[in-house]
């Protein structure tokens, strides 16, 4: 395996001083020791991976320095955009070095909502006409790489990316751990809520580990899915998918379980929440302050006003919760709740290590979903 502090330090000694992006799983290791051996204005965990990129294009133009932005391949999607019509050779030609974690790659066992982006990183990154190097898992080849496409991406001025295999970097710790000392788990808080709404109720959790425990709370209360759609990809935009389903059943309560990464990741989609005002619409954001699921790199979830915002974009009512007394009285109120309403709950880092995965397929999540809207 590579070691992530050789890693880091070739990276360093070709002049690399930003680092920014999104973590993801098959990173974590190498973010988590950016993490702590970068200081804040030079790794920056951005809102999306569009916008790393954005970060890096004023880093380079400010210093002449080529950056580093990190991601998944899903976030390749985010990207694009500023990739092509900022970044690329026939543009503004700037040189920045992409990492990104191929998840999905074929041949390898991985979760279905990575299947078709592991498919398609490579022929997406040829399409974009950008270079790339899949790293070796060995130091003695995988660094001279390194240094080569380094070299490569500031001789031709545009950008170059290195693919990263699941398990090629060696494990790290992070040191700088995000922390908080609030009472309840978002697993406990999640058990509360759910077992507050009414039985017709409609959820769309996000991604990670929100949905897993969801799915596991209906196993062990030996109730179906059906009320619950699983959004296992696409991060940031379940609060998008819970308003469609929101303005076309009115007469249902719709509650978006979101995340902080996941909120601030597409945070503009909530103009539009306000702007459309469903009554019938319940925004639950778990706030722990860290993306949890990819390692546990901060997130400014804690940073941030939600309800200040969500009030500002149009939300009729906002109200942030902490204490178990706090749940005890949202539990009377939630069913009835004026929306478009925003409940932040903040919530400690702690998942169980035994948590597991569903065992439905998309498909059949959202054909008993759909079934369930139709028939109630």
């Amino acid at each position: 395996m590579v070691s992530v502090e050789k890693f880091y330090d070739t990276l360093r000694n070709c002049g690399i001083k930003l680092f920014t992006g999104v973590p993801d799983s098959l990173l974590k290791n190498l973010c988590a020791y950016i993490t702590d051996n970068s200081d804040s204005f030079h790794n920056i965990i951005a809102a999306n991976e569009g916008a790393a990129v954005g970060i890096a294009a004023g880093h380079y133009m400010a210093t002449g320095e080529v950056p580093v932005v990190y991601m998944q391949n899903s976030g390749i999607g985010n990207a694009v955009n500023p990739l092509m019509s900022l970044a690329d050779e026939k543009v503004y030609s700037l040189p920045i070095l992409l990492i990104i974690g191929w998840r999905g790659e074929p041949g390898v066992h991985d979760e279905p909502q990575h299947v078709k982006q592991g498919e398609v990183t490579l022929p997406l990154l040829n399409a974009m006409e950008i270079p790339y190097v899949i790293l070796s898992d060995d130091d003695s080849s995988a660094l001279p790489a390194v240094q080569m496409i380094v070299n490569d991406c500031k001789k031709l001025s545009r950008p170059h990316a290195i693919v990263i295999r699941k398990n090629t970097f060696g494990k790290y710790r992070l040191k700088n751990e995000a922390v908080n000392d609030y009472p309840l788990s978002r697993e406990e808080a999640l058990t509360r809520i759910v077992k507050s709404l009414d039985n017709d109720s409609v959820i769309v959790s996000t991604t990670g580990k929100l949905s897993r425990e969801l799915f596991e709370l209906r196993e062990s209360s030996g109730q179906d899915h059906s009320h619950d759609f699983l959004t296992v990809g696409s991060m940031g935009h379940a609060s998008s998918i819970s308003l469609g389903i929101a303005l076309e059943k009115p007469e249902r309560r719709v509650y978006c379980f979101d995340g902080d990464g996941a909120f601030i990741m597409h945070m503009g989609a909530i103009t539009n929440v306000g702007a459309l005002a469903p009554k019938n619409y319940v925004h639950v954001v778990f706030n722990n302050g860290a993306h949890e699921s990819v390692g546990g790199q901060p997130t400014l979830g804690f940073g941030i006003d939600m309800c200040a915002i969500a009030k500002a974009c149009g939300y009729k009512e906002a109200v942030t919760i902490t204490t178990g007394e706090e749940f005890e009285e949202l539990s009377k109120t939630i069913n009835t709740i004026d929306g478009p309403a925003l409940v932040e709950l903040r919530v400690r880092i702690d998942s169980r290590e035994n948590l597991g995965r569903p065992t439905t397929t998309p498909i059949e999540n959202k054909e008993a979903f759909m079934k369930f809207l139709s028939e109630h």
